[in-house]
């Protein structure tokens, strides 16, 4: 599979089609099991508040794996980033409750690079707070 997004079609400026990706405690456990990071933080509420959270909270790798979807679906093809990285600024808290959390995701192309690649830049926020920052993509397009 190779990039739908031509190179030569793209600017500087041009935004990515935004996404929102729902996370529950269901979600959690799933991605736990999948990725074998069983930190009761992510799981236990109790837990996680005698450590000094809010509540329990989304893995980072989680959060970090969704915002790439932004990318990856404009792209249309995973393999076409070649590189990604993010910090962590905010956790997503996820209550326990029948709504969880939502993480809204928009992105942009910052910089048109060599040999047909771009710099996405993405902005990942949940209840209205910046969750990663300097999440930034390179993509390899067609």
């Amino acid at each position: 599979m190779a990039a739908k997004v031509s190179y030569d079609e793209v600017e500087v400026g041009t935004e990515l089609p935004a996404q929102t990706f729902p996370v529950d405690r269901a979600t959690l456990v799933r991605y736990a099991g999948a990725s074998g990071d069983f930190n009761p933080i992510h799981w236990n509420e109790k837990f996680a508040k005698e450590v000094g959270l809010p509540d329990v909270i989304a893995h980072g790798m989680f959060t970090m794996a969704e915002a790439i979807r932004v990318v990856t679906d404009w792209a249309g093809d995973p393999a076409a980033v070649v590189e990604y990285g993010v910090r962590f600024t905010k956790p997503v808290v996820v209550p326990n409750d029948d709504q969880g959390a939502v993480i809204e995701v928009s992105g942009k192309v910052a910089q048109k690079l060599e040999g047909g690649t771009v710099r996405v830049d993405l902005v990942a926020t949940c209840g209205g707070q910046k969750v990663l920052g300097q999440s930034r993509a390179v993509v390899r397009l067609a």
